[in-house]
């Protein structure tokens, strides 16, 4: 989180219940600055895989999107961007992410989407985008933190919320 700045952009959305989470995505994927990073904070079941299946697909994915958590990490490749979405519930030591080459799959068309970010430490490059979700009732809230120039100027132009 090293990256925030004193004019830093954020804010909070509530989502009744995931018919609301998935249209946020789908908003969230127009016009979307590449590349990103987005870390997805929040406990089990808060909304991050959702979060991020429905943004892999508002992309235009067609396939299934399963939760990279066996595998660690997913690669969607779509036309014009890849969307590598990483899980890191089952990391016990960050160093295990330098065997995952992620570094050397990252490129100016690619969206990172790393799910339980804080188990990653110094390997994961730093977020554009802080995403950190939590129970509410009914739902889920949201509250997101925009961390660089790039990703705040996005949030104030586009990220209608």
């Amino acid at each position: 989180m090293s990256g925030l700045t004193a004019t830093t952009v954020e804010g909070d959305v509530v989502f009744p219940d995931e018919k609301h989470l998935v249209n946020f995505a789908n908003k969230f994927s127009y016009n979307i600055p590449l590349p990103l990073v987005i870390w997805l904070a929040g406990d089990l079941g808060t909304g991050k895989t959702t979060f991020a299946r429905a943004l892999i697909q508002a992309l235009g994915y067609k396939g299934r999107v399963k939760s990279p958590t066996y595998g660690l990490l997913e690669h969607y490749q779509l036309d014009s961007l890849q969307v590598l979405h990483m899980d890191l519930y089952r990391i016990s030591d960050p160093g295990e992410l330098e065997f995952l080459g992620v570094e050397d799959l990252l490129d100016e068309q690619t969206i990172l989407l790393v799910e339980w970010p804080d188990k990653g430490g110094s390997w994961l490059p730093e977020a554009d985008f802080i995403f950190s979700f939590a129970y509410a009732e009914p739902g889920r809230d949201l509250h997101w933190i925009a961390c660089t120039p790039r990703a705040q100027s996005f949030a104030k132009n586009g990220l209608d919320t």
